[in-house]
């Protein structure tokens, strides 16, 4: 099977009307990893799917794949598969974890340490100034700032980030090719272009209120700990503090006034064991060390699956051996680079080369610039 055609299986699969990832991955598990496998166990059994799945499964839409695959092909546009080695390990710990992401920008960012900020979308000014400085300060120690791409404190954080000069991650409830609300168009071609969209939802999704709930597990899932800044007692944030807490990931609230609606959500969620802060410095002291522990996590798994049959990495302590890592470092020079020239230079794929990039990142070796851009320390 082509690699072009494993990925139409996977893209008719993604798209089967309620067929999820938790099925897939179950029937990915069952067929040893063999995505035709799957398409053709679920093909046999198409009478047990409703009306709609049955039209889809018996006469996919060609022309609707064509452009998925055509979105794909394009630089920085990828679906990362859970079967990959860079798919981010900390939504594997999550109930019903995505069975793969469409990807805009640069997919390594996602195996960062994350901190999610959310908040209201009528947040105040004061809100809105509090969630600037902690992803700015945030961003700068380190952390990959995480949200939603939502109106109000997700933009913000979003936004702030991004002028420090450092990467943010915007995880959506639509597909990634599509823009909600209208008014971030500016803001997701920064954040593709510097950082990384995300959506477990197939390319053309509309926005449906069903989605962000949804969209807010992986939110959650993705980051070490999740901050909120404001957020009445209706608030789609304290779904996703909920869900952050069920995940075993910190919380973290700031207080407001009493008389602001938008602090009582804040002000239940630290009632109910949420962590109060006051302060970015609070949050990277607890933080670090799960940042430091991920990143060990993360130089083990890469140096134990490398050697797995079609595996594209070096051993975590072995890579300088290695070819294709010294091809790479190679092709990195002196001055910095980024994924698509690697790409081009090495002849490797971008999946590859994003986690060689991550391994000599742990090692000390290369350094993550602004711009999904990537130096060697040592040319």
């Amino acid at each position: 099977m082509s690699e072009q055609d494993e990925l139409r299986a996977w893209l008719i699969l993604l798209r089967v009307p309620g067929f999820g990832g938790g099925a897939l991955r179950e029937r990915l598990a069952a067929h040893d990893g063999r995505i035709e496998a799957v398409l053709a166990h679920v093909r046999k059994r198409v009478s047990t799917l409703d009306e709609e799945a049955r039209a889809w499964l018996e006469q996919p839409d060609e022309a609707r794949l064509r452009a998925d695959l055509d979105w794909l092909a394009e630089p920085g546009h990828r679906l990362l598969r859970c079967d990959e080695l860079d798919f981010p390990p900390l939504l594997e710990a999550i109930p019903q974890p995505p069975a793969a992401l469409f990807v805009a920008g640069d997919a390594s960012l996602l195996l960062r340490p994350q901190v999610a900020i959310v908040g209201a979308r009528n947040a105040t000014a004061g809100g809105l100034a509090h969630a600037r400085a902690f992803a700015h300060e945030l961003a700068l120690a380190g952390f990959i700032i995480t949200s939603g791409m939502a109106d109000g404190v997700d933009g913000a954080a979003h936004e702030a980030a991004l002028d420090a000069g450092q990467p943010t991650v915007a995880v959506v409830g639509t597909g990634v090719d599509r823009v909600y609300p209208r008014k971030h168009h500016a803001l997701a071609r920064r954040i593709a272009e510097h950082g990384v969209l995300v959506s477990e939802f197939p390319l053309g999704t509309p926005a449906r209120a069903d989605h962000f709930p949804r969209r807010n597990r992986i939110l959650a899932g993705l980051s070490l700990g999740t901050l909120v800044v404001e957020a009445g007692l209706r608030s789609g944030s304290l779904i996703s503090a909920r869900l952050a807490g069920e995940q075993g990931r910190e919380v973290f609230a700031l207080p407001g006034s009493i008389h602001n609606p938008l602090a009582r959500g804040c002000h239940r969620l630290i009632r109910d064991g949420a962590r109060l802060v006051e302060s970015a410095s609070e949050m990277i002291e607890l933080l670090a060390p799960q940042a430091l522990a991920l990143g060990a996590e993360l130089a083990t798994r890469l140096g134990e699956e490398s050697s797995s049959p079609g595996r594209q990495t070096g051993q975590a302590h072995g890579w300088r051996d290695d070819p294709e890592y010294r091809q790479l470092l190679a092709a990195l020079g002196h001055d910095p680079a980024s994924l698509d020239e690697l790409a081009e230079r090495t002849g490797q794929s971008a999946a590859a080369l994003s986690s060689m990039l991550l391994m000599l990142e742990l090692e000390g070796v290369v350094e993550g610039l602004p711009g999904s851009r990537y130096q060697c320390l040592f040319a």
